[in-house]
C-alpha cells in the first residue's frame, strides 16, 4: 500500500512538472523571448531557458516511467482481470510513448535553433526573414510541438486520473463482474 502511494505520488507529481513546464516554456519562455530587442537573442534566450529545464524534464520523465512501472507490477493481476483496465493501460502507455517521443524530438529541434540561432527570428518558433531553410523548418515544427506536447502530458494526466478511479472498491467490483 505505502509502495503503491509513492509510486501514484511520483508518478503525478512528474506527470504535473512535464505538463506545467511544457506549457510554462511555450507561454512564458517562449513569449518572453520574443520580446528581445536583438532578433538573435529571441532565439538564444528561448535556447538557454530550455537548455536549463532539460535535465529536470529528463529527470521527472525518466522517474515518471519507473513509477509507471512499479504501478503496473502492484496491479498486474487487477490489469489483467478488471474490464477496461487493459485497454487503458495500453492506451496510456502508447499516448506517454507518444509525449516522450515528440519531447524527445522537440528537444533536438531546439538544438538546431541553438545552433542557427545568430540568424535570429521574430520569436522563438516565428522565423524572420531570409532565415535559411533549415531555422524556418525547425522554428515552425517547433511552433506545433509546443502546444502537442502539454496536449499529450495532460492526456497521460487525465488517463491516470481515469485509472485512479478505476481502483475505488465499487468499481474494482463492477469491473471484476463484467
Amino acid at each position: 500500500m505505502a509502495g503503491n502511494l509513492v509510486a501514484r505520488s511520483v508518478h503525478d507529481l512528474t506527470a504535473a512538472a512535464w505538463f506545467g513546464g511544457s506549457l510554462m516554456g511555450a507561454i512564458g519562455l517562449n513569449g518572453a523571448a520574443a520580446d528581445a530587442k536583438d532578433p538573435a537573442e529571441r532565439t538564444r534566450l528561448s535556447s538557454k531557458g530550455w537548455m536549463k529545464w532539460a535535465p529536470v524534464q529528463t529527470a521527472a520523465f525518466a522517474s515518471h516511467l519507473v513509477a509507471d512501472l512499479a504501478i503496473a507490477f502492484e496491479n498486474k493481476e487487477r490489469i489483467a482481470k478488471q474490464d477496461g483496465v487493459a485497454r487503458d493501460t495500453v492506451i496510456k502507455t502508447a499516448v506517454t510513448l507518444a509525449g516522450a517521443a515528440v519531447t524527445l524530438y522537440a528537444g533536438i529541434l531546439g538544438k538546431k535553433v541553438d545552433q542557427l540561432a545568430d540568424q535570429g527570428g521574430e520569436g522563438a518558433t516565428e522565423p524572420r526573414p531570409g532565415a535559411s531553410d533549415e531555422l524556418k523548418s525547425a522554428q515552425q515544427q517547433l511552433k506545433m510541438l509546443q502546444w502537442a506536447i502539454p496536449a499529450l502530458a495532460g492526456a497521460v494526466i487525465i488517463l491516470g486520473a481515469k485509472h485512479g478511479e478505476m481502483q475505488r472498491p465499487k468499481n474494482v467490483f463492477a469491473g471484476l463482474r463484467s
